[in-house]
């Protein structure tokens, strides 16, 4: 049976889930919104920092949310950021489709990540990730405008956000534009913890 369509996001207070400028990712407010997750030890492990960090729930959401992904799809704003910023093994270890108006012959990488680059809409991408993820989730890694084109055609079951204390007054919102008339939510989850608070809901037909 073939599993969920997800995302997973932190979130500023006022909405906001990236800056404006992909330059000014890894800046101040970007680095605060992601405090909560950067000592977590699954998180560190994962991108090989170091031995130590944090036990707790806020760990055991980041190990949930690696482990049940199968598959990740991205758009060419996130993927272009990240292959500056991601180490050589990239922290996915699994596929990731990145949606692109370019022709590129798949980029695998150590560790199991394996970048597709697919050209033919949000829709076959997603064919691919879920054949790809077999019966695990496909998660929609991002970025913003990529979600909510995921979101405002009907595909995303489900999706959780760490809502951090942080403001940012302007940047990438994540749900501006969003089709808000064909879109309802059921609340599945809240979770609070130390930094942040955890909120799962599952994506309806209205």
């Amino acid at each position: 049976m073939a599993g969920k369509v997800f995302f997973s996001v932190s979130m500023s207070l006022d909405g906001f889930i990236a800056p404006e400028s992909s330059e000014d990712l890894m800046g101040r407010q970007w680095m605060e919104l992601q405090r909560w997750i950067f000592p977590q030890r699954f998180f560190r492990e994962n991108l090989k920092l170091g031995g130590g960090g944090e036990e707790g729930r806020d760990n055991d959401i980041v190990r949930e949310t690696f482990e049940r992904t199968g598959a990740s799809v991205m758009g060419k704003r996130m993927f272009d950021a990240g292959e500056q910023m991601w180490p050589e093994e990239a922290p996915f270890h699994t596929p990731v489709f990145v949606v692109t108006h370019e022709k590129r012959d798949p980029w695998e990488r150590p560790g199991g990540t394996v970048f597709h680059f697919i050209n033919d809409g949000i829709e076959s991408a997603l064919e691919q990730a879920r054949e790809a993820a077999g019966d695990r989730d496909v998660r929609i890694a991002g970025g913003g405008a990529t979600i909510l084109e995921y979101v405002n055609a009907g595909l995303v079951d489900e999706f959780s956000i760490a809502l951090s204390p942080v403001l940012f007054g302007s940047g990438i919102r994540l749900f501006e534009g969003v089709a808000a008339g064909r879109v309802a939510l059921e609340p599945v989850r809240a979770e609070s913890s130390p930094r942040v608070t955890h909120l799962t809901y599952a994506v309806r037909e209205r």
